[in-house]
């Protein structure tokens, strides 16, 4: 079979195949959409990059005691890598996301293969009630612990002495970071839950049936199947956390009231820049351990996911 192509008469021109124009905005519609788009830059100006500049170039000076401000360059910065209080903040933060976040996010992703399995009665009451305590805000979820873990008038000391031991000591320093950690696992656990479950969910079914047919079992296909697909959604919640993680504030502050021994003025390095500038009134030092804090967490989180994409290449 042949196939034959008509050619155009000599002399006659063949008009070139019309293209299709981009559609380009026109000048009322470009200003419409940077009026639409305003408010949001200039909120973001106004509230974000604003207050960085202002806080960076506060750090770039020291107040005296004579009531002079003088310019110290990166001596504000040099003194915080320097201060035991500042660093030891940094390692008790540190230690904390590495107890606290692989127990939040273990719990996370069991809540979310077990209710994605679909064998579970009350599904929809079962993950209510998980998320609930994330719906709860920092501030009273530390204030309702705290009247918990009270050794003279919290339910745990009543029941303690109600049998005739001693009262547990919760906020000890011993205990005290492993209870902070309870509080912000028992908060968290339904956000991270929601994000795996939803990426669980928008796995295709035809997966799980393969490997099925292949001989797996449930707990094989969660491991093999379930987890390496949603590993871009591990990642997102392991970086909240490690963001989170490195500013914990509300928990130890507002527990400082009932073991003032324990958890001090430095405890976490967002706790330290708060007493610094609103207690001490050291606003510049104080803007400079917020610019390092930040740093810390930026290349944590920069470590993590870095970490995540070689052992995906890898593998």
């Amino acid at each position: 079979m042949s196939t034959s192509t008509t050619a155009a008469p000599p002399g006659v021109h063949r008009p070139d195949p019309v293209r299709p124009r981009r559609r380009t905005l026109r000048r009322p519609e470009m200003i419409a959409a940077y009026l639409f788009v305003a408010p949001f830059f200039v909120v973001f100006l106004a509230m974000v990059v604003a207050p960085l500049v202002y806080s960076g170039y506060l750090s770039l000076f020291r107040e005296q005691l004579v009531g002079r401000t003088v310019w110290v360059g990166l001596g504000n910065y040099a003194d915080a890598l320097a201060d035991p209080e500042f660093l030891g903040g940094v390692l008790r933060v540190l230690r904390f996301f590495a107890i606290q976040v692989p127990v939040m996010l273990g719990l996370a992703v069991l809540f979310a293969l077990v209710l994605d399995s679909g064998r579970l009665r009350l599904q929809r009451f079962v993950r209510l009630s998980i998320f609930v305590p994330y719906a709860v805000p920092s501030v009273i979820a530390a204030l309702m612990w705290g009247y918990l873990y009270g050794p003279d008038f919290g339910p745990f000391a009543q029941l303690a002495e109600a049998v005739g031991a001693s009262a547990p000591q919760f906020l000890s320093d011993r205990w005290a970071l492993a209870s902070i950690a309870n509080i912000v696992t028992w908060g968290f656990v339904g956000y991270n839950m929601i994000i795996l479950y939803a990426a669980l969910r928008s796995v295709p079914t035809e997966l799980y049936e393969a490997a099925r047919i292949d001989g797996a079992n449930e707990a094989r296909i969660a491991w093999s199947v379930k987890l390496p697909t949603i590993r871009p959604a591990l990642l997102l919640t392991l970086i909240f956390s490690v963001i989170g993680s490195l500013q914990l504030f509300n928990e130890p502050n507002l527990l400082r009231n009932l073991a003032p021994n324990v958890i001090g003025a430095a405890y976490t390095p967002n706790l330290y820049a708060y007493n610094l500038a609103f207690v001490n009134q050291e606003i510049n030092y104080s803007a400079a351990i917020a610019f390092l804090l930040g740093l810390v967490i930026m290349i944590v989180s920069y470590v993590v996911q870095l970490g995540s994409q070689r052992r995906e290449r890898r593998s």
